[in-house]
């Protein structure tokens, strides 16, 4: 009622890159995309609609990723950039920052990299780290 409303995901897969296949080079699209396949290059929504990118548990994509909605249970390697939604399934693997929205995240998910929530940038374009708390090794404990 108040406030900036969410786009809602794209429901519709329009576009499927299969299982066997290989891209090599950058991927635009509109709309939804299911990777089931390899992509060597950079996956980039286009336009001002939402988009979604599912990338299957066999799929693997090296290269950078700049879509709205994201659910990953294949592997990345390089930046993703989610600008809404982001949804890391049991089996995916992640090398490489993640910037994202909202972020749901399964047992089993793995990410080797930053997670940067999109509110974490600051106006002079710094990011703002989490660091876990590390614990004191004390005797009796």
């Amino acid at each position: 009622m108040f406030g900036k409303k969410a786009n809602k995901p794209q429901n519709r897969i329009d576009s499927l890159i299969g299982a066997g296949t290989t891209i090599e080079g950058n991927v635009t699209f509109g709309g939804g995309l299911r990777v089931d396949g390899q992509i060597k290059g950079n996956v980039i929504a286009s336009g001002e609609q939402p988009s979604t990118l599912v990338v299957s548990e066999q799929a693997r994509i090296d290269g950078e990723i700049h879509v709205s909605h994201l659910v990953v249970n294949g592997a990345i390697n390089g930046p993703v950039h989610s600008a809404e939604f982001l949804e890391l399934q049991a089996r995916s693997r992640v090398k490489g920052d993640v910037h994202y929205n909202t972020l749901e995240m399964h047992l089993g998910a793995v990410v080797e990299g930053r997670l940067v929530h999109s509110s974490s940038v600051t106006e002079s374009g710094n990011t703002v780290e989490l660091k876990i708390a590390s614990r004191s090794s004390g005797a009796g404990v």
